[in-house]
């Protein structure tokens, strides 16, 4: 499998299943933010799920969670010690 093709996996949201369809990359980052918060995937894509607008699908708001999530960290990361 070519590495930036998307992956689909079954995640449950609130005790329903669904499917979601993201780079493989984007599902470590995922999983890794899960576990640094010791949280599940499905408690935290549940979160995100509920948190999205209507204009965003599932997928895009995983993918910009992760972004904001290592953004928040490289910021906190350049920010000089005074």
């Amino acid at each position: 499998m070519h590495p930036s093709r998307p992956q689909k996996h079954s995640l449950t949201l609130r005790g329903h299943r669904t499917s979601v369809s993201l780079e493989p990359a984007f599902w470590m980052a995922f999983r890794a933010i899960a576990a640094a918060e010791g949280r599940g995937l499905n408690d935290l894509a549940a979160e995100i799920d509920a948190a999205r607008g209507a204009d965003c699908g599932l997928a895009s708001a995983i993918r910009l969670h992760v972004l904001a999530w290592y953004q928040a960290r490289a910021k906190v990361a350049e920010t000089p010690a005074r």
